[in-house]
């Protein structure tokens, strides 16, 4: 399964372009992971708190040690959050459905960062808890 052994190791998510609208993808993926006890980390420079914790403009601003930043946001804005990634220490990189950059997600696997691509996180931990 994608991302099995992250989802295992891992206990925090940086969440980049959670939004705090109940009707976006990444609030619904954001909450479900929530409730199934990771810390979640919004990164959107638009909000202030979501689901009740505070949100960061950037993930360099993020000021605990990330496990997975979760994409969700288009794929020509990958690179530099790959950078980014790379730059805070994240062990993984999770890029949810529809987004997908080959160079970019090569590069962090390069850095030593596990990389999930166009798969949605909550449907992978469902599975995983399923079996």
């Amino acid at each position: 399964m994608a991302g099995e052994n992250l989802l295992r190791n891992s206990k925090t998510i940086a969440v980049v372009g959670l939004s705090s609208r109940r009707t976006r993808p990444s609030y619904g993926v954001s909450e479900y992971m929530k409730s199934r006890g990771y810390t979640i980390i919004p990164v959107n420079p638009n909000e202030a708190e979501v689901l009740g914790e505070k949100a960061y403009a950037t993930l360099d601003d993020v000021p605990v040690p990330v496990d997975i930043v979760d994409v969700f946001r288009r794929s020509e804005n990958v690179p530099e959050i790959v950078d980014a990634a790379i730059r805070i220490g994240a062990k993984g990189l999770w890029l949810q459905e529809g987004v997908v950059h080959e160079e970019a997600a090569a590069k962090a696997r390069a850095a030593g960062l596990e990389v999930v691509m166009d798969r949605c996180i909550l449907k992978e931990h469902r599975r995983m808890v399923a079996q």
